[in-house]
């Protein structure tokens, strides 16, 4: 059995999206060896960092939170798509050219996996192609980005997925991962009341 990790690792000097200081780590260490007997650490972390899954509270009013899905959304069958190809973003004439079927969980990879730094012009999907995977009523969507979309007044590719009961999972870490079929798991941790939460997503070859 091949287990891919395509979870972003954690730490003060990961990529954060649009380099923002507030979107970075802080790990705190409160104790260490050297002046204790033990070890203890503390880290303050935007939800929105890393490998992270969005709720629709994110971008709708009143809208379901993290603790509101079933972890069986989390463990499922998906498509790993390959879009490296691609410079700019991702449509509906890109995605009609893959065999995504109805009820697919998709992820979407594209150069942004090799990116060692933020970029401002990063591969996404549009809101045309959003409105194509919700017209095949996907389970979800994942995109090697730290987020589905830029540049969107509005943020339609969010409202469109998120308002049909879409999971939407952002910064995964595809650069190793062949485009086939896989077994997903990506549990986000137990947190009530937020509209996001850091994942530690696997793929397990099929």
């Amino acid at each position: 059995m091949k287990i891919y990790d395509i979870s972003m690792a954690i730490n003060e000097n990961m990529i954060v999206y649009k380099n923002k200081e507030e979107k970075k780590p802080k790990i705190i260490n409160r104790a260490n060896h050297n002046t204790s007997t033990y070890h203890e650490s503390s880290i303050v972390l935007d939800l929105h960092t890393g490998t992270h899954i969005d709720a629709p509270l994110h971008m709708i009013k009143d809208g379901n939170m993290i603790n509101d899905y079933s972890l069986s959304s989390f463990i499922t069958p998906c498509y790993v798509i390959d879009f490296t190809n691609l410079e700019d973003k991702i449509s509906e004439k890109d995605l009609k050219l893959k065999n995504i079927k109805v009820n697919d969980f998709v992820l979407l990879k594209t150069k942004n996996s090799f990116n060692e730094s933020f970029d401002f012009n990063f591969v996404y999907l549009d809101e045309e192609g959003a409105r194509y995977l919700k017209s095949l009523n996907i389970k979800g969507v994942g995109i090697d980005a730290l987020g589905i979309e830029r540049n969107q007044e509005n943020h339609p590719t969010h409202k469109i997925l998120l308002s049909n009961n879409i999971i939407i999972i952002e910064g995964l870490k595809l650069d190793n991962v062949p485009e086939g079929k896989y077994q997903l798991i990506a549990l986000p941790l137990k947190i009530d009341g937020v509209e996001a939460s850091p994942t530690r997503a696997i793929l397990i070859e099929k």
